[in-house]
């Protein structure tokens, strides 16, 4: 098992990252990609703990990044790490034994705890949750699930091209899900594997980050799912783009990207579409 961090201008979170990691029984290799941080997070790195291999990027590359950490990586397993997040003692070990049992298993959704509270995220609820069919998986299937808070199988990942560099950040989660999906790759929650997650004060503007978010996941749609459902969600964000400054730049923001989502445009096969709708129906 190979953890896997990008991080940017985080240097002491990523520290304590590291410090975290460094003490698990379970002793990881560490890739840090470091996306073009101009604090000196590299160097930093480099001098307190030179067994973690860091690959250093001159821009940034946003969730992509962790796509090269995964390439670097030379276990069949990865777990995902932000700069503000660990795992648990014995997370790893459990995680690498439920891969080992189940050949097909190609993501692990671990159960997210926050703060120094331990307060259960409200992803995992959801998770939990979600109405698919998980027969023989070793928990809920998904077809979603927290970056830093999940595990891959190697080739699993790098069969389904990793995190989109269309999407860049946040929310790239769900694509990812939905290629496995197509590929025959299980996805499951398995709430025993433990991540904590340390919310960073140094994180993007709300308004910024929920445009992000809502522009995500309208590509989403648009390289994966049916026209109808494309048009229909294209429609309801521009509905409420009317009243919402960050839906209108939302909007214009997917519309920047759409001719690259349009080239990847790759229907999911029915089977998944079917889950997707499964999905999308227990959130309404």
């Amino acid at each position: 098992m190979t953890v896997v961090i990008a991080t940017r201008d985080r240097r002491e979170e990523l520290l304590r990252t590291l410090r975290r990691l460094a003490a698990l029984p379970e002793r990881p290799p560490v890739v840090v990609v470091d996306n073009g941080s101009a604090d000196g997070s590299a160097d930093a790195v480099r001098q307190t703990f030179p067994d973690v291999e860091v690959i250093r990027l001159s821009r940034n590359l946003g969730a992509p990044a962790r796509n090269l950490g995964v390439m670097a990586a030379g276990t069949p397993y990865v777990a995902f790490c932000d700069d503000d997040s660990w795992w648990e003692p014995g997370a790893l070990a459990l995680a690498a034994e439920t891969f080992d049992a189940h050949p097909r298993l190609g993501l692990l959704a671990a159960h997210t705890v926050v703060g120094e509270n331990r307060t259960s995220d409200p992803i995992n609820a959801a998770l939990g949750a979600a109405p698919l069919t998980d027969a023989g998986q070793p928990g809920p299937a998904v077809l979603g699930f927290l970056a830093c808070a999940s595990v891959v199988r190697r080739q699993a990942f790098l069969e389904a091209g990793g995190f989109s560099a269309l999407l860049f950040f946040p929310g790239e989660e769900r694509l990812l899900a939905y290629d496995l999906a197509a590929l025959g790759w299980e996805r499951c929650y398995v709430p025993e594997v433990v991540a904590v997650h340390q919310p960073s004060p140094r994180r993007a503007p709300v308004p910024e980050r929920r445009r992000a978010e809502m522009r995500n996941a309208l590509l989403t749609v648009w390289l994966r799912r049916p026209s109808g459902v494309a048009l229909r969600e294209t429609v309801r964000l521009a509905v409420r783009a009317v009243r919402d400054r960050d839906a209108r730049g939302a909007v214009l923001a997917a519309l920047r990207r759409m001719p690259r989502a349009l080239d990847d445009r790759r229907l999911l096969p029915p089977p998944v579409e079917a889950e997707a709708r499964l999905v999308e129906a227990g959130r309404r």
